[in-house]
């Protein structure tokens, strides 16, 4: 079976985006938590901290998904599955930081949207390969 190297490479930046952010996301909770101990009033900072890092884990998975998958056409639709997930992460993210009182930030948005529509793209490939069998 040929291998999708389109789905392989954007999985493997979604491993190590994921894996980058899930430790920056760990160390900005322990931060907080820090400070929360101190300060007593940083919630909405923890429960931010808390969807960045479930998003990255999500992330995370669905890179070593779409690198296990891409030269399985017939589990394409997992990948679609995790690549969805993580965009709606993404946007979740955006609205709780327009929620919290920040701004909407367009360009992180668009730049956030990049890799998981890319890894959509690879993942929608393979299910076009399935259905060709």
């Amino acid at each position: 079976m040929k291998t999708n190297k389109f789905l392989l490479v954007t999985g493997i930046l979604m491993i190590i985006f994921g894996g980058i952010g899930s430790i920056f996301a760990l160390i900005s909770l322990l931060t907080i938590g820090a400070l929360l101990a101190l300060a007593g009033a940083a919630w909405l900072a923890i429960m931010g901290a808390i969807l960045i890092f479930g998003g990255s884990i999500v992330q995370l998975i669905a890179g070593i998904l779409g690198v296990k998958n891409a030269g399985k056409p017939e589990k394409a639709q997992v990948c679609i599955n995790c690549g969805i997930i993580v965009m709606a992460f993404i946007v979740i993210g955006q609205i709780a930081s327009v929620a919290g009182g920040g701004n909407l930030d367009v360009w992180g948005l668009l730049w956030g949207l990049v890799l998981p529509v890319l890894y959509l793209i690879g993942a929608f490939q393979n299910k076009k390969l399935a259905e060709v069998k």
